[in-house]
C-alpha cells in the first residue's frame, strides 16, 4: 500500500508544479506534500531535508522578486518604478487569473510587471526611459518565473527518492 500512497504524492508532486503557470505557490505546495510524507512515513527523510527545502523553497521566491527588481533598476527604473512593477504584477496576476483557463495569471503577472513600472517611470521619465526601465520589468519577471520554475523542479526532483520506498 506505500507503493500506492508513494505514487500519488509523487503525481501530486509533478502536478503541484502547475501551478506555477497560475503564479500560485507551487513550491510551497510541494513542501506541504513533502512535509505531510514525512509526519506519515518518519522514518522515510530527516527534518533536516526538509527544513533545506523550505529554504530552497523561499530562495526562490526571493530570487524572484530580486531579479525582476534587478533587471528593472538595469533597464534604469527607479525604487518607485521597481515597486510598481513588482505590484503590477501581483495584481496582473490575479485580475489575469480568470483568462485562458487560469493561465492568464501569467500573462497578467508579465504585463502587469511591465504595466506598472512604465505608469510610475512616466511620472518620472521620458517616455523612452519609462519604456525602456518597464521592459527590464519585464524580462525580469520572465527570467525569475523560469528560475523559480526551475527550483520547484529541482524541489520535486530531489523530494523523489525520499518518498520513493
Amino acid at each position: 500500500m506505500e507503493y500506492v500512497w508513494a505514487s500519488l504524492l509523487i503525481l501530486g508532486l509533478f502536478l503541484s508544479q502547475v501551478l506555477q503557470l497560475f503564479s500560485m505557490p507551487a513550491n510551497w505546495g510541494a513542501l506541504a506534500l513533502v512535509t505531510l510524507w514525512k509526519v506519515l512515513y518518519p522514518e522515510s527523510m530527516a527534518w533536516s531535508f526538509v527544513i533545506t527545502m523550505a529554504v530552497i523553497a523561499a530562495v526562490a521566491e526571493g530570487l524572484e522578486f530580486f531579479l525582476q527588481a534587478h533587471y528593472a533598476g538595469r533597464y534604469g527604473a527607479s525604487t518607485l518604478g521597481n515597486i510598481g512593477g513588482i505590484v503590477g504584477a501581483i495584481a496582473g496576476a490575479i485580475f489575469g487569473m480568470p483568462f485562458f483557463l487560469g493561465l492568464g495569471a501569467l500573462i497578467g503577472a508579465l504585463a502587469g510587471a511591465y504595466l506598472g513600472c512604465l505608469v510610475v517611470e512616466l511620472t518620472r521619465k521620458t517616455r523612452e526611459q519609462a519604456f525602456t526601465a518597464a521592459k527590464g520589468a519585464f524580462f525580469g519577471k520572465a527570467l525569475g518565473f523560469t528560475v523559480k520554475t526551475s527550483i520547484g523542479a529541482f524541489i520535486v526532483i530531489l523530494s523523489i527518492p525520499k518518498i520513493w520506498p
